[in-house]
């Protein structure tokens, strides 16, 4: 039996978006299209948007606004991109064109009451049976949790950054 699954990688430890990327490119290793939508990446230069080129065809990936974070400077500009994103995002489930699409740090425009939760719920859990939607993000509200099939929490034991190493190429970046 097979069933597209609802998977959510949050916590304040480091990995949700590695391994929501790992999971686009087993999914493109299998000649499936995923879409990926960055949430809050803004204009940070990363690792992801050169890698991503080399799977050109089957991984799509889209940074929406500015950078969506609790440290704005205009919330209005903030919450008009993050549904702007949304709805880029409802667009691209409901197409029937991807295999999975990765939502990542969309839990933060939850979290910030930038968009509400019930209409994002009932897009995701009426898309397509077959579809996989893989969503990112510190502090997961309780309802997306409950609905999804796959929660995967991640808990920060330790971090380089607590003995001084800041964020490096390769590896935060």
């Amino acid at each position: 039996m097979t069933a597209g699954l609802l998977i959510v990688f949050t916590g304040n430890g480091k990995g949700k978006t590695t391994a929501a990327l790992g999971m686009a490119m087993r999914a493109a290793g299998h000649d499936l299209k995923v879409c990926v939508i960055q949430f809050i990446k803004g204009g940070w230069r990363y690792g992801e948007l050169d890698a991503v080129k080399r799977f050109d065809g089957l991984i799509d990936l889209h940074v929406m606004g500015k950078g969506f974070t609790w440290k704005t400077d205009d919330q209005v500009e903030d919450i008009r991109l993050a549904r702007e994103a949304w709805a880029f995002a409802c667009t691209v489930i409901d197409s029937g064109v991807y295999h999975t699409v990765v939502l990542d740090e969309f839990t933060y425009l939850l979290h910030y009451k930038m968009l509400e939760i019930a209409p994002c719920l009932d897009v995701l859990t009426n898309r397509n049976p077959n579809q996989h939607v893989v969503i990112t993000g510190r502090y997961a509200p309780q309802e997306l949790i409950n609905a999804a099939d796959l929660v995967t929490e991640m808990h920060a034991l330790k971090h380089p950054l607590q003995s001084g190493v800041k964020a490096q190429k390769g590896i935060e970046f």
